[in-house]
């Protein structure tokens, strides 16, 4: 074997070494790539749980906290949205594929106040071609008795430009239409009750949905902090 090739061998082995030593012993998160060409508009895909504190800038005093986090199964690695109410309850997770963004599984807090698996019949939310509308659907119990909730999202891109959000922070973002409806369905009596809204969704770049609100801005949440897991419990255990 000539030198340049055996010297070229040792070079080779010795560099895959040092990614394999460093990605065993580094305390850096690891972090993973989506194959949706929008994922630069998602939320940031790493294993450090970062807490997204919103206010409702209408109104003043209501607040929504989104923990948001990866993790990596048999299945692959996926990413959690948790939403919580204003006094840390938690209300339901979104468990999102990471190559497509695809959801894998939608979990609601039932009345009940127990964790509930829905049963998924739409899997798109947020868009792979921003030419499509999405659409996400998905079945639960109902707050009364006998009924159950098909809760539908119908999404559609409408524009891209600046948003500012977290006081100073200003970045490109997507802004889509949301169309939401709402269905309370009794099995047993065969009736329906429909409720249908509309709501705008923002998503900047680096940070993921940055924003919402309905048509007249009466009720309209903003990203106001990120939150560390330790500030987020601070802030909730007072």
């Amino acid at each position: 074997m000539k030198k340049w090739v055996f010297f070229g061998l040792i070079v080779l082995f010795a560099t895959f070494t040092g990614w394999y030593v460093k990605g065993y012993f580094s305390n850096e998160p690891f972090t993973y790539t989506s194959q949706n060409p929008n994922a630069a508009y998602f939320y940031p895909l790493d294993t450090v749980p970062k807490i997204y504190q919103y206010r409702d800038i209408a109104n003043g005093l209501d607040e929504e906290f989104h923990r948001i986090y990866t993790v990596e199964d048999a299945v692959g690695p996926h990413l959690i949205v948790e939403v919580y109410a204003g006094d840390g309850r938690l209300r339901e997770a979104i468990n999102y594929n990471i190559d497509s963004l695809v959801v894998q599984d939608h979990m609601v807090v039932n009345r009940m106040q127990s964790k509930e698996k829905a049963l998924l019949y739409k899997n798109q939310l947020f868009p792979f071609d921003l030419q499509k509308e999405t659409w996400f659907a998905s079945k639960f119990s109902g707050v009364t008795d006998s009924t159950v909730i098909l809760q539908e999202l119908f999404r559609k891109f409408q524009t891209k430009r600046s948003t500012r959000f977290l006081n100073k922070n200003k970045a490109a973002s997507l802004i889509f239409r949301d169309k939401i409806r709402r269905t309370v369905l009794n099995p047993f009596t065969r009736k329906e009750n429909e409720a249908t809204g509309i709501q705008y969704s923002i998503f900047a770049e680096g940070y993921g949905l940055v924003a919402w609100h309905n048509r007249n801005k009466t009720i309209h949440f903003r990203l106001e902090r990120i939150l560390t897991q330790k500030e987020w419990i601070q802030i909730i255990a007072r």
